[in-house]
């Protein structure tokens, strides 16, 4: 399929997105920044991280393999949340009140994790404005694969070497994540047959100044990961670049089962985010890794609020929207339409939501009820 350059899609595509209302005072509250609050989601993220890459060593030191594989598996199922889901949120700039403690931890975790934050914040602010419109958001290109073939569960419970697949902008495996940073660093692209070469190029096109951002990152990633590398080579303590360097590689089992859920088999086209996204009910701890993003719906539809206040802003419009679905649930739904998509390939699941509320539709003028944080870069805001 081809598309325009994202720079026509701009100046004609204009939706008219349906939001749930809420009372202006309390959305205004509601998204407003914590800093100890925070500090409880990132600094307490971080510090399970800390704790299980100490373990890990410990159990190196001590040469127990068996306690060595445990704590690396545990290692990597609360570091793989740092990939796109940590990033993704401090990349909006809503964690924190203080800009520059939401820079210095998206720019900490992104190095750690081999995330791109440049390319993605310009990704993803067409993601939000234009949700599942193709011609002007190719992060998730449907049909999504909620993909459950054994090669696939074996590298997400053990080491995610290849690629994952469901995804045209998400992370791959080790593999393909390095080669990607190579060719970043040094300006190349690649094949644009691939959709997820296609929409960087389009991205670099339209955000040269994130481009040029972006390789300069890459290069300090692969100078960090390479010296890393290398101490770990000279001092004989191989297990530091393992958990330091490909954590984020490790495990990432949880992360896949969460983070499909999102848009997997849902609406294209469809100006509702009731209609075109998802969200699940989770356990508090599994929701704290997951920085609340399992509130999906709701972030899209007010995506100045928080993470740590979504759960609350669910409740506050929560007769205007569709039940949360379950983990379970949402798989079942996932794996059931795709089965249909075999049959009937443009078939896409389609949410029964409440009539629309009066005072629900969207509001050019209103910009604090639209508004992404702070995640548009210069040239897109």
């Amino acid at each position: 399929m081809s598309y325009r350059p994202l720079s026509e899609v701009r100046k004609d595509l204009r939706v008219e997105w349906y939001r749930s209302p809420v009372d202006r005072s309390k959305l205004r509250g509601l998204s407003k920044r914590s800093d100890l609050q925070a500090w409880v989601q990132a600094g307490g993220h971080l510090l399970l991280l800390i704790g299980t890459f100490a373990l890990t060593f410990l159990c190196w030191w001590q040469q127990n393999w068996a306690g060595f594989a445990v704590a690396l598996f545990i290692h990597g199922t609360i570091g793989s949340f740092f990939t796109g889901i940590a990033a993704h949120e401090l990349g909006h700039g809503t964690v924190f009140r203080r800009k520059g403690l939401n820079k210095s931890f998206l720019y900490l975790i992104s190095l750690l994790s081999w995330w791109d934050p440049f390319d993605y914040g310009s990704s993803h602010t067409y993601h939000h404005r234009y949700t599942q419109y193709p011609q002007a958001d190719r992060e998730n290109l449907s049909p999504l694969v909620p993909s459950l073939r054994w090669s696939l569960l074996l590298q997400l419970f053990t080491i995610n070497v290849f690629t994952q697949p469901g995804r045209s902008f998400a992370k791959g495996g080790l593999l393909s994540t390095i080669w990607v940073r190579f060719k970043s660093a040094f300006g190349v692209v690649g094949s644009t047959k691939a959709p997820s070469r296609e929409w960087l190029q389009a991205l670099h096109e339209d955000q040269p100044a994130e481009f040029r951002k972006s390789m300069w990152f890459s290069r300090l990633q692969l100078l960090f990961h390479g010296s890393l590398l290398a101490v770990s080579i000279v001092s004989g303590l191989w297990v530091l670049s393992l958990i330091i360097s490909y954590f984020a590689f490790t495990a990432n089992w949880l992360r896949y089962f969460t983070g499909m859920t999102q848009h997997c088999g849902l609406r294209d086209t469809v100006p509702d985010f009731r209609k075109n996204t998802r969200s699940i009910t989770l356990n508090p701890f599994v929701e704290f890794l997951y920085w609340h993003m399992n509130w999906h719906t709701e972030h899209h539809m007010y995506a100045a609020v928080p993470c740590y206040n979504l759960k609350k802003l669910a409740r506050e419009i929560a007769d205007d929207m569709p039940a949360p679905r379950t983990l379970f649930g949402a798989w079942k739904e996932m794996r059931d339409t795709w089965k249909r998509q075999q049959i009937e390939p443009t078939y896409e699941f389609d949410t029964q939501v409440p009539p629309p509320k009066q005072g629900g539709a969207s509001n050019p003028i209103d910009e604090f009820a639209s508004s992404i944080g702070d995640l548009a870069p210069d040239g897109l805001k």
